[in-house]
């Protein structure tokens, strides 16, 4: 998709003119696989995360028909069951897309992320990114830290 798309400064660009700066996108998942440092070039804050998934529910990021297959997408992955969807009813849709590094030789696993759209039973959506960096706690609880914040925040949201 990178390609497709003119490369990684053109992706970010497109995301910056959307007025989503605190990202970088310099590395693809192959260059990432060359060396466990490379991935750190790539970041963002929840915040600006946050702001993409809203600009993106929205239509402000693709056509309407990409807008509803990405979301489409999203609400089927079958990846993270145990992140945000972790600890919410299943009558909750959730549209979310994880993202998990490797884990190095001292055992720390630079990211396991989720972010998503929570539709909740009132009809509203509920935007959220958890990030847990640098971690040396295994999978489950990296897992359920991110699965308690989420229904943390499904509760609390007017």
């Amino acid at each position: 998709l990178f390609r497709l798309a003119g490369g990684t400064n053109a992706v970010q660009e497109f995301i910056h003119e959307k007025g989503v700066r605190d990202i970088a996108i310099v590395a693809t998942e192959a260059q990432m696989a060359q060396g466990w440092s490379v991935q750190y070039g790539d970041w963002c804050t929840p915040e600006a995360m946050t702001t993409l998934l809203r600009l993106f529910m929205e239509g402000r990021i693709l056509s309407p028909a990409g807008t509803q297959l990405l979301m489409q997408f999203l609400v089927e992955t079958t990846t993270g069951p145990h992140r945000i969807k972790g600890l919410l009813p299943s009558s909750m849709t959730v549209a979310h897309k994880t993202g998990t590094s490797n884990t190095n030789g001292e055992g720390v696993t630079a990211a396991t992320n989720d972010v998503g759209i929570i539709t909740l039973p009132d009809g509203s959506h509920l935007i959220i990114s958890v990030f847990v960096k640098d971690a040396r706690a295994d999978e489950a609880t990296r897992e359920a830290v991110i699965a308690r914040i989420a229904a943390a925040a499904a509760r609390r949201h007017p």
